[in-house]
C-alpha cells in the first residue's frame, strides 16, 4: 500500500489531509516537526512527503535535503500558508515534486500527489534498470575462470581510463560486444553514451551518413542536417563492430578520424572535433585480409595498439559449467523461477557440446530451457538436440557380433534396443515421459516398447 507522510505542525491541515488521503486508500501518518520524521522515513517505505515549508526543527527545505539525501526515491511535496513564487522555484530547483500553497482545493491535493508518485514510481524504475545494467555490464559479469580470460580482464582493467583505441578479435558469439560494454562501463567515461554501429549490416551508401552525419541536401533524401554516431557519442564510447566488413573508401575516412580526431559530414567541407573513446571488433583474420589487400595496413597498425583475442568456447570448456549457472540464475529470476537448477548430467552434456556458436549460442540455449521446463530440474530433455548430442563424443565402438550364422536383422537388434531403453530410464531417474524425450520417441511408442522387452 503506498504510504503517505503528513509533516506538518497544524492538526487542521493534518485532519484536512488524512480524510483526503485515506479515501483514496493511501496509508496515513503524521508528524509535527523535523525530528519526529525522521524515524518514519528510515522505515524505507514512505513514498511521499507532504512537508510545511515552515516546519519546526529547520524547515520543509531542510527536510526536503534530509530525503534526497537519505531516500532519493521518495518524492516531497512542499505547502505554505504565506509561499511566495520565489520560494515556490527555489523548492523544485532543490527537487520537490511540487508547491502548494494553503489553504488548498482537495482536487488540487490530489492532481499533486498523483504527479508526485508517478514520478517517484518512475525513478525507482530507473533506478532498478541502471542497477540492473549495471550488475550485467561489470567485468566480473564477463565470467571466466580460464587463464585467457583472466588476461583478458586485467588488460580490459589496465586500458579502462585510457583513451586508446582497442581491436576486440574473435569468433561471433564470444562476447566481443559484451566486452566493449564492460570496458565503457569501467572507463571514466561511463556517464557518457555507448553507441553500437554494426558496420556489416548498413549499406556502403549509408555507414559513412551514419558514422559523421550529412548536410541538408547532400544526397537525395537528406532533406535536413543530420549529426552521426561520432557527435552523438561525444564524452563516451563509440563501438564499431564487423569492421573487418568496410570499403576501402570508409577505412581511409575512419584512419583520419582516429589520426586527428576530427570529422567531416557528408556534403560539408568542415571539419568538426570528435572526443570519443573508439572500440572495434570483427570475426575476421585483419592481417590475413590485410596480406589479401582486403583492409587497409596503415588502418589496421593504427587500430591494433591494444588488441584483445576473445577465445572460442570449446577452447574454454572450464569456464562452460560457470557460464550455464550464470545464465541460469539471471534468466531463472527474470522469469520468476528462482528454484530453478541443473542436473549433473545437464551440466556434463552442457561441457561436452562443441558450441559452434559460443557464448551466444550457450546463452540461448539456457534461457529456452528455463521458459520450456516444467519442473525445477533443468535436465537433458529440457537441451536442445545440440546440447544431447554432446554426451556421445566418444568414438562408437564396433558392435561385438555372435560367431555362427547371422540373425535376422529383427531379432538381432532386440537386445542393444532393450539396453539403450533401460539406459535411458536409468538415466532419467525412472521418469518414462523425459526417457521418451531423450530416445526422440513418443511416450506410447516408449510404453510399447515397454511392455514388448518385459520391462517394469
Amino acid at each position: 500500500m503506498t504510504k503517505i507522510l503528513v509533516a506538518d505542525p497544524d492538526p487542521r491541515s493534518q485532519s484536512d489531509l488524512r480524510t483526503l488521503l485515506q479515501k483514496r486508500g493511501y496509508e496515513f501518518d503524521a508528524v509535527v516537526d523535523v525530528a519526529q520524521a525522521h524515524a518514519p522515513l528510515a522505515e524505507g517505505d514512505v513514498d511521499l512527503v507532504l512537508c510545511d515549508l515552515a516546519l519546526p526543527g529547520g524547515g520543509g527545505m531542510k527536510l526536503l535535503q534530509e530525503v534526497q539525501q537519505s531516500h532519493p526515491e521518495t518524492a516531497v511535496v512542499l505547502l505554505s500558508a504565506f509561499g511566495s513564487v520565489q520560494d515556490a522555484v527555489a523548492a523544485m530547483r532543490q527537487g520537490a515534486a511540487d508547491f502548494l500553497g494553503k489553504p488548498f482545493a482537495p482536487d488540487q491535493v490530489l492532481v499533486a500527489v498523483d504527479r508526485a508518485l508517478e514520478k517517484a514510481a518512475l525513478q525507482r524504475e530507473n533506478h532498478a534498470l541502471k542497477s540492473a545494467l549495471d550488475d550485467r555490464l561489470r567485468l566480473d559479469n564477463v565470467v571466466g575462470s580460464d587463464p585467457r580470460m583472466q588476461a583478458i580482464f586485467k588488460t580490459v582493467k589496465a586500458v579502462a581510463n585510457s583513451r586508446t583505441t582497442v581491436l576486440v578479435t574473435g569468433e561471433s558469439g564470444t562476447g566481443k560486444t559484451l566486452l566493449a560494454r564492460a570496458l565503457h562501463a569501467l572507463s571514466t567515461r561511463k556517464g557518457g553514451p555507448f553507441i553500437e554501429v554494426n558496420c556489416g549490416a548498413l549499406p556502403e551508401s549509408l555507414l559513412e551518413s551514419e558514422l559523421f552525419g550529412h548536410q541538408k541536401g547532400s544526397f537525395t533524401g537528406a532533406i535536413r542536417d543530420k549529426i552521426g554516431k561520432f557527435e552523438a557519442a561525444a564524452g563516451g564510447t563509440i563501438f564499431l563492430d564487423e569492421i573487418g566488413t568496410s570499403s576501402p573508401a570508409f577505412q581511409v575516412k575512419l584512419l583520419r578520424v582516429l589520426q586527428d580526431r576530427v570529422i567531416e559530414r557528408v556534403g560539408d567541407t568542415k571539419t568538426i572535433p570528435v572526443d570519443v573513446r573508439v572500440v572495434l571488433a570483427t570475426n575476421k583474420d585483419l592481417e590475413l585480409a590485410v596480406k589479401n589487400g582486403e583492409f587497409r595496413e596503415d588502418l589496421y597498425y593504427r587500430i591494433h595498439v591494444v588488441s584483445i583475442e576473445m577465445p572460442p568456447l570449446r577452447a574454454r570448456q572450464s569456464d562452460i559449467a560457470s557460464l550455464a549457472e550464470h545464465f541460469l540464475r539471471r534468466f531463472a529470476q527474470e522469469h520468476g523461477r528462482p528454484t530453478l537448477r541443473f542436473s549433473p548430467a545437464a551440466v556434463q552434456a552442457l561441457c561436452q557440446a562443441p558450441w559452434p556458436g559460443n557464448v551466444r549460442q550457450l546463452e540461448n540455449v539456457v534461457e529456452r530451457a528455463v521458459v520450456l521446463s516444467s519442473t525445477d530440474m533443468l535436465d537433458l530433455a529440457d537441451l536442445p538436440t545440440l546440447a544431447r548430442a554432446a554426451t556421445t563424443t566418444t568414438e562408437p565402438q564396433p558392435l561385438a557380433l555372435p560367431d555362427g550364422p547371422p540373425l535376422p536383422l529383427k531379432d538381432a537388434l532386440v537386445a542393444p534396443e532393450k539396453q539403450i531403453i533401460e539406459h535411458a530410464l536409468r538415466h532419467c531417474g525412472g521418469n518414462r515421459e523425459r526417457a521418451a524425450k531423450v530416445l526422440g520417441i513418443n511416450r506410447s511408442t516408449l510404453f510399447h516398447k515397454l511392455r514388448k522387452f518385459g520391462i517394469e
